[in-house]
């Protein structure tokens, strides 16, 4: 059977591919397995069909057969034990990129995504300014650690895995923000994964969404 996930019928990223489908349709890409797209609505994603799938109601979802798994995090990390090419043979290597999956998700992510909430959601708010300089000190320390961690390597630990899709997906977020920029090499690690070609298949096949409902 033909793996299944599901994504935004209506993307309130605009087609920037920053939506958490974009994890997933990538990790497929990179490890060439073919794909079908369900596109959910709003509301689709609160009714009981997709809360059997997603407890949370949201996306992305990943059906293959009789296994149903959510949470983008776990879905890649899945594609990943079970197919070639985002994680490394020697067991040590392995630990390592599984390591740095958790900290694109559970140290790095938070504060970016917090920050990009604040910006939509509490701009008028009297507190803003001052949350919003917290959440940037914040991300500030986390990007600081990665680019002394990094360095001038390509990639986080030797070759391309994982770990790096899942980082490079969250640091998209901070693109724009006046944040990444201030690390070059980590700029240039996000464009490195944004060159890959199954990134660029993933991204035009999420676009591609984004424009056909645009289209309506």
């Amino acid at each position: 059977m033909t793996i299944t996930i599901t994504a935004f019928e209506r993307s309130p990223d605009r087609g920037r591919g920053l939506a958490r489908d974009m994890r997933v349709r990538w990790a497929l890409e990179e490890v060439g397995e073919p794909y079908e797209v369900r596109l959910v609505s709003f509301k689709a994603m609160k009714e009981p069909a997709h809360l059997t799938l997603h407890p949370f109601g949201q996306i992305p979802t990943y059906e293959d057969g009789d296994l149903a798994l959510f949470e983008s995090g776990a879905i890649v990390f899945h594609i990943a034990e079970r197919h070639a090419g985002l994680l490394p043979a020697d067991a040590n290597a392995r630990a390592r990129a599984v390591a740095w999956m958790f900290a694109a998700l559970n140290t790095v992510e938070p504060s970016i995504f917090e920050r990009s909430l604040a910006t939509i959601l509490e701009r008028d708010e009297p507190w803003y300014e001052q949350r919003l300089r917290r959440l940037e000190d914040s991300i500030r320390k986390r990007l600081g650690g990665l680019s002394a961690r990094l360095g001038d390597a390509d990639w986080l630990d030797g070759a391309f895995s994982a770990g790096d899709l899942l980082m490079v997906t969250v640091l998209r977020r901070a693109q724009g923000a006046g944040l990444l920029e201030d690390y070059p090499n980590l700029a240039a690690y996000v464009a490195r994964g944004e060159a890959r070609p199954a990134y660029k298949r993933a991204f035009a096949a999420q676009l591609a969404v984004f424009t056909a409902a645009s289209g309506d």
